[in-house]
């Protein structure tokens, strides 16, 4: 998990944030070891922003990854708290990533807290609900 935190640390360096100034990373993890980076990317029109947890899992469903092959997600900011995914992206990873998958919360304090996907949006809305 360590390396993982340092990637997602390296990572934020490619955050455009010229509105809030406000760089966020995060890094998924497959289970096999394969690793796919996301960073906030903002935009005059903020509507058309995206968030780094949403930019991650876009990247990885565009190269062929499918949910069960997700085993955790890196969240970081370099602030000395901790950041907790946006209500967009606590549904997008509800869909798109496994209950059990784990969110891991990184500050620049070295802190983490680990939870479980299903922890942070717990009657999220999904295909069943259809």
């Amino acid at each position: 998990m360590k390396k993982l935190i340092e990637l997602a640390k390296e990572n934020a360096k490619n955050a455009y944030v010229p509105y809030s100034h406000f760089p966020v990373s995060a890094v998924l993890e497959l289970k096999n070891g394969e690793i796919y980076k996301g960073v906030n990317i903002e935009n005059a029109a903020y509507g058309l922003a995206n968030c780094a947890e949403r930019s991650a899992l876009f990247a990885a469903y565009s190269n062929g990854v499918k949910k069960e092959q997700i085993k955790r997600i890196v969240v970081y900011t370099d602030h000395d708290y901790f950041v907790s995914p946006c209500g967009s992206c606590r549904q997008v990873m509800r869909e798109l990533m496994e209950e059990e998958s784990q969110v891991i919360l990184a500050n620049n304090l070295g802190e983490v807290k680990i939870l479980r996907n299903v922890d942070l949006l717990p009657f999220g809305f999904t295909k069943e609900d259809l």
